[in-house]
């Protein structure tokens, strides 16, 4: 995700990808918090269906499944730092974007 520096510009990004992808979920797997380190671990499968107008190519009806991991790291009740863990490229392929 070239371009995308911020918590904020991350959940634009995923916020408009649910326009080509409207059945867009997900399936939490695991969910840990470490108090010593304010940090918080999830991990799930984010579920979804390129029927929609918005994504690079026309509506292919195709499905992904795609397993993610985010490490979120707190200031206070804020984020500082953020890093998630996905394979994008097999994504893109499942939907037929790549």
């Amino acid at each position: 995700m070239d371009g995308i520096n911020t918590v904020e510009g991350y959940t634009e990004w995923m916020k408009n990808l649910l326009t080509p992808i409207p059945d867009g979920h997900y399936e939490l797997l695991f969910l840990a918090e470490d108090e010593e380190r304010n940090s918080v671990a999830a991990c799930a499968v984010f579920h979804g269906t390129q029927i929609g107008p918005g994504g690079p190519v026309p509506p292919t009806g195709k499905t992904a499944a795609a397993d993610y991991t985010y490490l979120m790291i707190f200031e206070g009740n804020l984020i500082k730092h953020m890093t998630k863990i996905w394979n994008d490229m097999i994504t893109l392929q499942q939907i037929g974007w790549a």
